[in-house]
């Protein structure tokens, strides 16, 4: 009986282990999909989840990248939430095919909505040219919840590949395979320029895998392994008496 205790006693502590190592990275404000293409126009989700049981999220503000700039920039409306895009003066100009930049898109703000507690919301955005020089773009984002609570996920990337407290959401950029641009996206960036940076063509693609699946299958893998170690013990207790 002593033995069945104290396997049940592990199995309870690997569980824990395992859900304590995975609901976190779960929670993350993540980009959807996680790449594109140098040189190319993409659209993506801030994919946002409710890691409280006792407040709602209530406002969104991602901040984006001053030194590689985004020339088109424009939102997908949400039902229940208001939207503001903010464009501020560049540090330095920046030259682009269509001209030099001078202005861009510095910050968007959703408000107005409720991200109940268990629950996520997408927030979609059409962006390009995305800069060529560069293999990734952070934006970092602030959550604010009902209860006044505010969390900053704006920590860069580690270099040594390990995860930040609070990551910021990270779009990877990867080198152009000949079809970047796309047909809708190259055909509408000309005539949406006049428009200003915050106008932009259509979206050449749209989201795929998420970083949440890997995690929770991988915390998945951990559990098992926990179950397995723990009926190993029980047989050679057995095999012992």
């Amino acid at each position: 009986m002593s033995y069945t205790r104290r396997a049940v006693g592990v199995l309870a502590a690997a569980t824990a282990l395992t859900f304590a190592l995975a609901a976190p990275a779960l929670a993350h404000v993540t980009i959807n999909p996680g790449t594109a293409e140098q040189g190319g126009f993409s659209k993506v989700a801030f994919r946002v989840p409710n890691e409280r049981d006792d407040a709602s999220t209530s406002k969104i503000e991602v901040t984006f990248p001053t030194d590689h700039p985004l020339a088109f920039v424009s939102v997908k409306p949400i039902p229940g939430w208001d939207v503001k895009v903010t464009e501020g003066k560049l540090p330095k100009p920046v030259k682009t095919e269509y001209g030099e930049l001078t202005e861009a898109v510095t910050t968007i703000v959703w408000s107005g909505g409720e991200i109940k507690p268990g629950q996520f919301q997408e927030f979609e955005v059409s962006m390009g040219k995305l800069p060529e020089d560069t293999d990734q773009l952070v934006f970092p984002t602030t959550q604010t919840y009902t209860g006044g609570e505010v969390v900053k996920w704006a920590d860069a990337p580690k270099t040594d590949g390990t995860e930040a407290e609070h990551p910021a959401p990270v779009l990877k950029l990867t080198p152009s395979s000949g079809d970047a641009h796309g047909a809708p996206a190259t055909a509408a960036a000309p005539a949406a320029a006049s428009a200003g940076p915050a106008v932009a063509p259509v979206a050449a693609s749209a989201a795929s895998s998420t970083d949440g699946t890997a995690r929770l299958l991988g915390g998945a893998g951990l559990l098992v392994g926990a179950i397995g170690v723990v009926v190993g013990i029980l047989g050679l207790r057995r095999r012992a008496a």
